[in-house]
């Protein structure tokens, strides 16, 4: 297995790599890290050429310090390790991130398997969401803040958290605390494509998951794919 990073300019990007044959890129949900992937990691490896990565301010991964995107940062990552059409597999922020870059680099893309799918510019409605989104603005604590966002995307609007397997949960919470920790006062926001405008330029092959208890908003986004995205699979 290789452990390294690439170079971005103003920072760098943390990544492993594993197996050999065609390759397949693995992105993290927010505030997790590239740990998240531990199962799928070292399964597909047995087959495929794998590789995983922590997006700019998780894991290992340094922060923003100017202008950047996210799906730039895809394509220096690509570069870098001379990878050729993978298979892109995102989870909600990372499904974010690679719906940009298949929009931006269309020929760069052997496939793309969209879990639980945030696309940018997607706006919020479940009232459960805004309400931990409210919650989370006015915490007093570092801990209120990993709470509501696991509650919002580990337990989620159906569960409660003792419903959830306690292992997952403190794994999830574990890689929360480590990205909340390293925030910094002022982030520089992320540049992006709003692709939830642009469903139906999104032409490489897409496996579109989600989850029976997920939000009512990433229903609807992976609804959205499976109707407008003309090579989408659901």
């Amino acid at each position: 297995m290789t452990v390294g990073t690439v170079a971005l300019g103003d920072g760098e990007l943390a990544y492993e790599e594993r197996g050999s044959g065609r390759p397949v890129v693995f992105l993290h949900a927010g505030a997790m890290t590239r740990a998240m992937w531990d199962p799928q990691f070292a399964q597909f490896a047995e087959g495929f050429r794998v590789i995983r990565y922590d997006g700019r301010g998780h894991g290992g991964s340094t922060s923003a310090e100017s202008a950047f995107s996210h799906h730039e940062d895809t394509a220096k990552l690509l570069d870098a390790l001379d990878v050729e059409q993978p298979v892109l597999v995102g989870c909600s922020f990372g499904s974010r991130v690679f719906a940009d870059f298949a929009l931006a680099y269309p020929d760069r893309v052997g496939a793309l398997v969209l879990s639980s799918p945030g696309l940018s510019g997607m706006e919020f409605h479940d009232p459960y969401i805004l309400g931990l989104e409210r919650e989370m603005a006015s915490a007093t604590s570092r801990e209120q803040v990993v709470e509501c966002l696991l509650r919002s995307w580990v337990d989620g609007p159906h569960r409660s958290a003792d419903e959830v397997d306690p292992a997952v949960r403190e794994a999830c919470r574990s890689m929360v605390r480590e990205t909340i920790a390293r925030e910094h006062s002022a982030p520089v926001t992320a540049e992006e494509l709003r692709a939830v405008d642009q469903v139906a330029e999104i032409r490489v092959r897409t496996l579109v998951i989600t989850g029976e208890l997920d939000s009512s908003d990433i229903v609807r986004t992976a609804e959205l794919l499976d109707r407008e995205a003309p090579r989408t699979r659901g």
